[in-house]
This record gives C-alpha cells, sequence and structure tokens, in this order.
C-alpha cells in the first residue's frame, strides 16, 4: 500500500539525518517508527484494562490502605 505524508522541513530533515545515521532508508526508518508507535500504544492501553481489573476487583482493599 502507498501511502503519501506531507512533513514539515524540519521533520523531514530529523528524519533523514536519523535514516542515515541507521543505515536504513526513510520508509524503512518511518517504518520502524510507525510500528514502535503501535506496539507502544497498544501497550498503554493493555496497562490500562489491567489496572481497572485490579482496582474493581481490590477497591476495597485499596479503600482501606487510601485511609
Amino acid at each position: 500500500m502507498v501511502t503519501t505524508v506531507n512533513l514539515p522541513d524540519e521533520l523531514h530533515a530529523q528524519l533523514k539525518q536519523v535514516a542515515e545515521e541507521e543505515h536504513r532508508s526513510m520508509n524503512a526508518t518511518i517504518l520502524v517508527a510507525l510500528e514502535r508507535y503501535v506496539a507502544e500504544r497498544t501497550h498503554r492501553g493493555r496497562v490500562r484494562e489491567l489496572a481497572g481489573e485490579v482496582a474493581r476487583r481490590d477497591a476495597e482493599l485499596l479503600d482501606r490502605l487510601a485511609k
């Protein structure tokens, strides 16, 4: 799939520099960044979900500890 993204000049320059430093194409560098973003976002969502489960399951205990 092909997607066109308009980057501000400064971000383009930074991306180009990172790609050169990591010996990758700009496309590969963008893919790595997007994969990391999606993985991190997914992980944060799961952590929030688990924290909510703990809060519901142990609400009484957490309330007592807060006092």
